[in-house]
């Protein structure tokens, strides 16, 4: 949760055993659990509360659904199962689209199609062009 895993957890139980001495820490951890049960008590009464002013179409509200990175995590996973979705449209106006079925306005366009594409590529040029020298500006 805090990512605080089993090595801190031993560290912090070290430190405060060093700082406190063993015989305060049970007192000490009662009190830390009373104080999280607490803490606990007075959020529960908190969110009941606020279901109650907002009145019964937010009765089912849960404060988790409104963490940013839910809400990201749940459109993520919705657009990827949208993806992996076909869409039956799509495949439709794909089979529906021949290009023999398109119109060419200038008739002269259709025998350019035909041609070999790389009759239009620009062709390097092999000229050297002179450039001025900088090593002999003094």
């Amino acid at each position: 949760m805090f990512g605080i895993g089993l090595p801190e957890l031993a560290i912090l139980a070290l430190v405060a055993v060093c700082v406190f001495g063993p015989d305060r820490i049970p007192e000490l951890a009662r009190q830390a659990g009373s104080l999280i049960r607490a803490a606990k008590r007075l959020a529960e009464g908190a969110r009941d509360e606020l279901r109650e002013q907002l009145g019964p179409e937010y009765a089912d509200l849960e404060l988790r659904d409104l963490d940013p990175r839910e809400i990201v995590r749940r459109h993520v996973t919705s657009a990827l199962e949208d993806e992996d979705r076909p869409d039956d449209r799509a495949d439709d106006q794909q089979d529906e689209e021949d290009p023999d079925d398109f119109v060419v306005s200038d008739p002269d366009a259709r025998d350019d199609l035909d041609d070999d594409p790389d009759d239009d590529v620009p062709t390097r040029s092999t000229r050297r062009h002179d450039a001025p020298s900088y090593a002999d500006a003094t």
